[in-house]
């Protein structure tokens, strides 16, 4: 990687006691640590979990106490330029990505906001991917009384089951299924076989790989099953709707970008995620569009359409906003620009 590039920077969040620490450090054990920057954040004054990762990354950098997600965002943005300084200078070796385990209390969306919105960050780092460690055992609890937890599942990449040697294979096959309605866009999986294929553990879901796995990160959604009805999953804790709209005509992007801003601006803490690929006027390569709460992530645009998929699809996990009412606000804003 040349020193022009943009550094990814990967979040691995998950509730306190999902095992983030334990996976990290074993995930350190077979990387190159020249390649790798660290950013530990832990809740409270005495940090513990970087202790245990400088017997393995002796570079290790402790935030400052406070959760990442409000109070210490000024303090982010300093470490990562600190560290792409120190890089700069020859201080660190020329790492190429940067890691951020995030405290148990986070939520990852001002995390994500922060690398998105600010200027010198932008210059320097890219968003990479966002892992979130789901405890087996304590999922439902955690869902019911923690509404980080939520905030952490729908906003992952990756979704990942810990502790599974603790409950039941039935028990985990729902949680499974559970998983895959509150967040249809993540790759799930169980920490298992990371610990033995370690290179997935971060690994990017968009831009590698086959036409069809381009697209693996739209998951089910990607399926021409989906019409232009909601589908909505209601679970006992949390409440979650899945809206998925698929259009057949290409869309009017100056429009379309107006009417996505208005919504995240209106309902941003109830849109938990958005994703979608769009055929758009004037140009025959689709859009993929990215977003968590009011964070909308730069347009994508692919080289050809991923796999079979040829219309425009877009998904939403919502939580306080009926999937029929946006689905509705919808239509009535792009009738009219609709091409006849």
């Amino acid at each position: 990687m040349s020193y022009e590039e943009k550094l990814p920077l990967h979040v691995l969040s998950g509730f306190l006691g999902s095992g983030k620490t334990t996976l990290l450090k074993h995930w350190l054990t077979q990387q190159n640590l020249d390649d790798i920057a660290l950013l530990v954040n832990e809740f409270g004054e005495v940090g513990i979990d970087h202790h245990l990762l400088n017997e393995v990354a002796p570079d290790t950098v402790l935030l400052p106490s406070g959760c990442v997600c409000c109070q210490i965002r000024g303090e982010l943005k300093s470490a990562l330029l600190d560290l792409y300084e120190r890089r700069a200078r020859g201080h660190l070796p020329p790492f190429t990505q940067v890691i951020l385990e995030t405290t148990g209390l986070a939520d990852p969306a001002p995390i994500l906001s922060t690398l998105l919105h600010d200027r010198q960050l932008q210059h320097h780092f890219t968003q990479g991917t966002l892992v979130t460690l789901v405890d087996a055992e304590h999922a439902h609890l955690q869902a019911e009384a923690q509404p980080e937890w939520l905030a952490q599942v729908t906003a992952a990449d990756k979704l990942l089951i810990s502790k599974g040697d603790r409950v039941t294979e039935a028990q985990t096959q729902a949680l499974r299924q559970w998983l895959a309605q509150l967040n249809p866009l993540a790759e799930l999986s169980e920490t298992t076989p990371m610990r033995d294929a370690p290179h997935r553990l971060f690994q990017l879901a968009i831009g590698h790989g086959s036409r069809a796995q381009r697209f693996r990160w739209l998951g089910a959604c990607a399926s021409d099953d989906f019409s232009l009805n909601p589908v909505a999953h209601h679970t006992a804790h949390p409440v979650t709707q899945t809206c998925v709209i698929t259009l057949q005509t290409s869309v009017n992007w100056p429009a379309f970008a107006i009417w996505l801003s208005l919504l995240l601006h209106c309902h941003g803490k109830a849109v938990l995620r958005m994703k979608g690929i769009l055929r758009v006027r004037d140009s025959a390569a689709p859009i993929v569009i990215h977003g968590v709460q009011h964070t909308l992530h730069p347009p994508v645009h692919l080289q050809d359409w991923p796999g079979e998929l040829e219309s425009s699809k877009l998904v939403f996990i919502l939580r306080g906003l009926e999937a029929e009412r946006l689905l509705q606000a919808f239509h009535r804003f792009m009738q009219p620009l609709e091409e006849p």
